[in-house]
């Protein structure tokens, strides 16, 4: 007996991210591949889902969320994004922003409808909108700035092309966009009636004095942004899977009716665990930045010293390093040449790329301790290309 697959799937793929990673566990190698933020996460937020289970906390949700968590975020949104939101109808508690991300897809875009993704983008935009039966479009940024220019994003709008994602900072380059690029966006949104759908979830890792902006704050995006954003970074809680949708009213009517369907609601005591993160002390968020900082520095020195040329990220927890020079047919060869010979996994950068653009990268995520990173800096400095 045997039965057929469904053709949402025909063109997806595993994502090479999880494949490195496998191919790590089977060295027993240091995963600077997948994001995983291993980080200790912060007293504050686990005790709160602690206490919230042992209070009982264990039932469904309402599909948006608890009040507490929408009512934290909305003064979170207040204070450090500049956006004035009501809690109780723009805010929808989703299952990770990748959850978020398709229930907005699911209830606001059609089958055919193109979506417009800036390379290097994050595979998971990219699969997602293929399996909804999305058409995605795509425009390159070239390292090392990723610069957004005006007259490139108008030429790569399409008659059908209904949105575009901002992933900022981005997976995996690290940029941040800027004001003025983020006016370009509002410009270009406005002429063609697009809607803008920013994946904001490393807002809170920035580095060099750079401050997070985002989309909705400025002047004329805020009606046609979906901004999407989560705690899985900021907390290092990757495995809770709690994210955020924040729209005007009649599109998160819309998501959330997507979002009961999907996940019916986020975990309940987790909820309660991330609203009392929100409420953390100022100083918090700064340490964060300073850590990861320190992070970035680290591995960034040791690639640059052991051959591989870093584009130094802006924001986020992952680095993209050009390994061209070192000869390798393609950059998954290169990632799994790495990995056999310093036992260190990275992702290769066609990953991120719809051509042969990403093949002389690879990426590094550097949200490990540092004891776990100096060890990788220094099996790296070993690494002599075949």
């Amino acid at each position: 007996m045997s039965f057929t697959v469904s053709r949402r799937i025909e063109n997806l793929h595993p994502s090479d991210i999880r494949l490195m990673t496998k191919a790590c566990e089977r060295v027993g190698g240091i995963n600077l591949g997948q994001g995983l933020g291993d980080l200790p996460v912060p007293a504050l937020v686990r005790e709160a889902a602690i206490q919230a289970i042992q209070d009982g906390q264990n039932t469904y949700t309402a599909s948006e969320g608890i009040a507490p968590l929408r009512q934290a975020i909305a003064r979170k949104l207040k204070r450090d994004n500049g956006l004035a939101v009501d809690a109780d109808a723009e805010i929808v508690i989703s299952a990770g922003t990748t959850g978020a991300f398709a229930a907005t897809l699911a209830a606001l875009f059609n089958p055919g409808d193109g979506v417009l993704l800036l390379e290097p983008y994050y595979g998971y935009h990219l699969n997602t909108l293929l399996l909804q039966g999305l058409e995605p479009q795509f425009l390159t940024l070239a390292p090392p700035a990723f610069s957004l220019e005006e007259s490139a994003l108008e030429a790569a709008v399409k008659p059908n092309t209904r949105a575009l994602v901002l992933c900022t900072p981005s997976n995996p380059s690290g940029k941040i966009f800027s004001s003025e690029e983020l006016a370009i966006v509002e410009r270009i949104a406005r002429k063609h009636n697009l809607l803008v759908i920013s994946d904001e979830i490393y807002e809170y890792i920035t580095y060099d004095g750079r401050r997070h902006i985002s989309p909705a704050s400025i002047p004329g995006l805020a009606e046609r942004t979906v901004s999407i954003m989560g705690f899985s970074k900021t907390f290092s809680i990757t495995g809770w899977r709690l994210g955020y949708a924040v729209a005007k009213p009649d599109l998160t009517k819309a998501i959330n009716l997507v979002n009961d369907l999907l996940y019916v609601c986020a975990p309940s005591p987790l909820q309660h665990g991330v609203a009392a993160g929100l409420n953390a002390p100022s100083d918090y968020f700064e340490k964060l930045r300073n850590e990861y900082q320190r992070k970035r520095d680290i591995i960034c020195d040791g690639l640059a010293a052991a051959g591989m040329a870093p584009f130094i990220p802006q924001g986020a927890y992952y680095v993209l390093a050009d390994i061209a020079h070192f000869g390798y047919p393609d950059a998954k060869t290169a990632a799994l040449a790495l990995l056999e010979q310093t036992g260190v996994a990275s992702v290769p950068g066609s990953a991120f790329y719809q051509g042969r653009e990403g093949e002389g990268l690879v990426r590094f995520c550097f949200a490990k301790d540092d004891q776990t990173l100096h060890e990788a800096v220094r099996r790296l400095g070993k690494f002599r290309p075949a």
